[in-house]
């Protein structure tokens, strides 16, 4: 079976051809196209919900175009040409439609699925509404399709902090999950406070390289025996210490908001490694808090196999810090992470997850969900 897949929960425009194999277990992922606003939302210091589907009302129809040639080995040269040869791809190669449902901004998520709504009826083919967030955790599928259940999962994203056991595909219970910020949205507003643009997470992990964790200790998160989540102190910590430090400016820069200079180099020596000792304890606080939690529900739960998913799983310090623990507190502990190309939003996870729990339902009973969570 090969379908394609559209995802636009947030900010990205992401269209995927995937195909099962006759093993019934392996996912090829044939094309993975994303086009992104991340320019448009560094000049506002993040997403801007209105500005966010505009941009996707744009993009969908090419990057569905460049999706289906790309399936094929071929390129774009001829906007009109290549519209009739996708649309004929399209037509004879696709048995079936995915795209996500929920959860994410309305505007954005309507452009995803109208537009997949439009496609089934059109073309006559099915339809398979995603959970965005399960996607997350069933994308480790592509690249490891002999995971075995059961297994906890941990999403960690920058709206989403959730952990979860898994029985079957289908057969899951949630934990717990974030009462505040999320994992990556504390990431981002941190990065925010020192005048980086958006995203900012990565540019934190950047600065922590060449920073030691324990020079300038934060506070720990969440020590209770349960599976919730808590990162709003954390980020309070965080910019307490940064207003007591450094010089801020009222002034916006070009980002349009400022805190810090954001040319760290113009800093004096020791300023610019409390900065980086600061971003590696913030990034290792946050691991910390993941990878203790997640080992604790696999402990409670009896259960070796754990799954990651979300952006924040790309984290290399994270990564590290769970085969480490893992390794040490679990006795045939099997970690997955996801391919990096998948664990931002994208639609070969949508489609992954899709072919997994092909669940068709009517076009006309599909509806946008931005507030859907976990059953």
């Amino acid at each position: 079976m090969r379908i394609i897949a559209l995802e636009t929960s947030c900010d990205e425009t992401g269209a995927a051809i995937v195909e099962l194999q006759k093993d019934k277990r392996t996912i090829k992922v044939l094309s993975n196209i994303t086009g992104t606003s991340s320019k448009l939302h560094a000049k506002t210091g993040g997403i801007i919900p209105e500005e966010a589907s505009r941009e996707q009302v744009k993009a969908i129809i090419p990057v569905i175009i460049e999706a289906l040639l790309s399936s094929h080995g071929k390129e774009i040269k001829n906007w009109h040409e290549d519209f009739t040869t996708a649309a004929g791809f399209l037509k004879n190669d696709i048995d079936a439609i995915a795209v996500t449902r929920g959860p994410g901004l309305i505007g954005s998520l309507l452009v995803g699925v109208e537009t997949a709504k439009t496609l089934s009826f059109s073309l006559n083919k099915p339809i398979i509404p995603v959970h965005h967030l399960l996607a997350h955790i069933f994308a480790n599928f592509i690249s490891s399709p002999k995971i075995k259940f059961p297994f906890i999962a941990l999403v960690v994203s920058g709206g989403h902090t959730d952990l979860l056991l898994f029985e079957q595909v289908d057969k899951y219970k949630w934990l717990g999950g974030t009462r505040d910020d999320a994992a990556g949205e504390c990431f981002d507003k941190c990065a925010r406070l020192l005048g980086f643009a958006y995203p900012g997470g990565p540019k934190i992990s950047k600065l922590a390289e060449k920073g030691i964790s324990k020079k300038v200790p934060l506070p720990k998160l969440m020590t209770g025996n349960d599976f919730d989540f808590s990162f709003s102190g954390l980020k309070t910590a965080f910019m307490n210490i940064v207003k007591k430090e450094f010089k801020i400016s009222n002034k916006p820069n070009e980002h349009g908001y400022s805190w810090i200079h954001t040319n760290i180099d113009t800093l004096p020596k020791e300023k610019q490694q409390l900065l980086y000792d600061l971003c590696a304890s913030l990034e290792q606080t946050i691991g910390e808090v993941l990878v203790r939690k997640t080992i604790a529900a696999a402990k409670k739960y009896k259960i070796q196999t754990i799954l990651l998913g979300g952006g924040v799983s790309a984290n290399q310090v994270l990564r590290t810090e769970f085969e480490r623990q893992a390794k040490n507190e679990l006795r045939n502990a099997k970690l997955f992470f996801p391919e990096k190309e998948y664990c931002t939003d994208n639609a070969g996870m949508i489609g992954a997850f899709a072919l997994l729990n092909y669940k068709p339902v009517p076009w006309q009973k599909i509806s946008a969900e931005p507030e859907l969570y976990f059953d």
